[in-house]
């Protein structure tokens, strides 16, 4: 990576004023006293002179340690207070005859000197300020430059970090799980390293790659193997990278990037996060004017000025590609859009195979199993999760990391950090025992539901107080009406199990009434799932494709009278829902019991014990 210059310090002008103050005591002469002519011919008669140096218009020298009485009092304070010992003393010289031979009286060594103040004052002061001067300017370069705002800081520069060539340490061996996009930018790579064999037919490469997909599904590293494959500069920053107080810098720094980029072509220029860059443009009577949109224009005119065999590639990543430009989306600037959604299975399955690659583990460990229990994992959860569970492993002691470590590490991730230390009333464990059990019932008697594979009742992260985990089977893209009703049963099945063993109800099911009210309205008014609505979807759902549900619906475009009819419904199929989860819980009273004694008991139950204790259950229909 390139390094950055070396930044400009106040050290600089300490060593310059330490540099000024040396010439000045040695061209100064250091500490000398002023005495008159007088008191010097009285140390010159007192044999109190040695080494006495005769200008033009000064008299210097040596004064050796003076008695009290021989000079004036003044002079006298003013010597003793320079010290013991000789000191150096000067007087302006007046016209004297007889000061050679009173010197040569005293046996006094004196020589004689042409005066040359001007060349002491030079070298005293000019020489200092010239360094000054010169240590400023290069500081000043340092910083960015002399010209307008960039000469007063970096402001104007561009801050992408340059990997060249193979230094980004990342190849396509490093990423699994999205075979699909990983074959998409195989021609780019190969348009990099011999661009003849497109150019020979007129094909032109895209000038723009856009990688879109939820966060950890690995945009970044995707974009820095397509630069480690080709073997080519990469120059990597944020689209927040642009963003500065002053007018005008974001789009200097777009100019200064590209720029670079065609001193050092071929080359890759990779900008993360474009969406703080690429925002659609407002249609407000200011917009035109803001920072932000002075910036984008840029970009568009200089990605639109790029000539396609120049070698340069502009590669960005965004998990919101709804809010922008339309301009940056077209064919000339961003050609190719790459989409990464969430692994499946199998891509899980590699991934994890990639992230345990310097991972001790244990012989039993099932890496398929481990994919089978983290449906929805993106690549950086799945880094992760086996990492925690090394962690987990190491705080253990272990030699190696076994399956145990990765349920725990999955636990922690799902549920938060185990709060053992958490302490809950014998009424409130049991509250937590029971409704956790009716989940965990109501979702065996299912036939379109999720296999338990754990239910515990330790509290976990902030306010879950306990929780059943389920398992998919494989990964799933389509749920139908009858699927959703069987969700819709399990996510009542807590509070159900409550008002049935308590007469009473808590606070406990406030999330589970949430989730289930959000589905039962998506059915009615998203998914066509009521007789009452139909088949129209009067409702679009407020959400970022790559960032999940932010809110349950959006845009409310019907009368009063359907919303009457849709707050209806959903209140319908949440009741319905209520009354089977009631009558299933009620046919298997005493394996509730029994399953929340044994909660009580163990504060887990895995997939072994509920099996162990539904073998005691004589009849087990199926009341869905």
């Amino acid at each position: 990576m390139e390094k950055n210059p070396q930044q400009f310090s106040l050290w600089y002008f300490v060593g310059v004023m330490l540099l000024m103050l040396a010439l000045q005591y040695y061209f100064a002469g250091g500490n000398v006293e002023t005495i008159p002519y007088n008191e010097f011919k009285t140390l010159l008669k007192a044999d109190l002179l040695d080494k006495v140096l005769v200008s033009d218009s000064e008299v210097s020298g040596i004064v050796k340690t003076v008695p009290e009485g021989v000079v004036s009092k003044q002079t006298f304070s003013d010597l003793q207070k320079m010290g013991q010992g000789d000191h150096r003393f000067a007087t302006v010289r007046i016209a004297d005859p007889q000061l050679v031979q009173e010197l040569e009286a005293a046996k006094v060594s004196f020589s004689g000197q042409v005066d040359n103040h001007w060349f002491a004052t030079i070298m005293s002061w000019v020489l200092p300020a010239l360094i000054l001067v010169f240590i400023w300017t290069q500081g000043m370069k340092r910083m960015g430059g002399m010209g307008g705002v960039s000469g007063m800081l970096p402001v104007g520069k561009s801050n992408a970090k340059l990997y060249v060539e193979k230094e980004t340490g990342v190849t396509f061996d490093d990423v699994a799980g999205i075979d699909e996009a990983k074959e998409e930018l195989v021609e780019v790579v190969q348009f990099l390293k011999a661009p003849d064999r497109y150019r020979r037919l007129g094909g032109k490469i895209p000038k723009g790659v856009l990688i879109v997909g939820a966060p950890g599904t690995g945009k970044t590293l995707l974009a820095k193997a397509v630069a480690g494959e080709a073997g080519v500069p990469f120059f990597s920053l944020s689209g927040s990278d642009f963003v500065e107080m002053f007018v005008g810098v974001g789009a200097a720094r777009v100019r200064d990037l590209f720029a670079q980029a065609e001193q050092k072509a071929p080359c890759i220029v990779f900008i993360d996060e474009l969406d703080a860059l690429g925002k659609v443009r407002s249609g407000s009577a200011f917009g035109g004017h803001e920072e932000r949109e002075q910036t984008l224009n840029q970009l568009l005119v200089e990605m639109d000025g790029f000539a396609t065999n120049m070698g340069v590639i502009i590669m960005a990543a965004t998990n919101r590609p709804e809010i922008l430009d339309p301009a940056l989306l077209r064919p000339g600037r961003f050609d190719r859009h790459i989409a990464l959604d969430r692994p499946d299975m199998t891509g899980r399955r590699k991934i994890l195979a990639v992230h345990v690659k310097n991972v001790k583990l244990a012989p039993e460990i099932d890496l398929s199993a481990i994919a089978g229990k983290t449906a929805g994992f993106a690549g950086a959860d799945l880094a992760n999760l086996v990492n925690e569970a090394a962690l987990l492993a190491a705080r253990k002691n272990k030699d190696n990391v076994d399956m145990e470590d990765f349920d725990q590490a999955l636990d922690r991730i799902v549920g938060g950090l185990e709060k053992r230390n958490r302490v809950m009333n014998p009424k409130e464990k049991e509250t937590v025992a029971f409704h956790e059990a009716g989940h965990a019932l109501v979702a065996e008697f299912r036939e379109h539901v999720d296999r338990i594979s754990k239910i515990s009742i330790i509290p976990r992260g902030v306010a879950a107080l306990g929780y059943t985990q389920q398992t998919p089977t494989e990964d799933r893209y389509l749920l139908r009406r009858s699927e959703l009703l069987d969700r819709l049963d399990v996510l009542l099945g807590g509070r159900v199990a409550e008002e049935l063993i308590f007469g009473d109800v808590s606070t406990g099911a406030q999330n589970d009434l949430q989730r289930a009210t959000d589905m039962a309205r998506q059915m009615v008014t998203q998914y066509g799932m009521s007789d009452t609505i139909g088949l129209t979807a009067i409702e679009q759902p407020l959400r970022t494709p790559f960032l999940g549900d932010s809110q349950a619906a959006g845009r409310k475009e019907y009368s009063e009278r359907t919303a009457y009819a849709v707050d209806a419904e959903v209140k319908k199929l949440l009741h319905e829902a209520h009354d089977r989860a009631r009558l299933t819980l009620d046919q298997h009273r005493e394996t509730l019991n029994s399953l929340a004694g044994l909660l009580l008991e163990k504060e887990v139950v895995d997939r072994a014990g509920l099996d162990a204790l539904l073998a005691g259950d004589a009849a087990m229909p199926n009341t869905s």
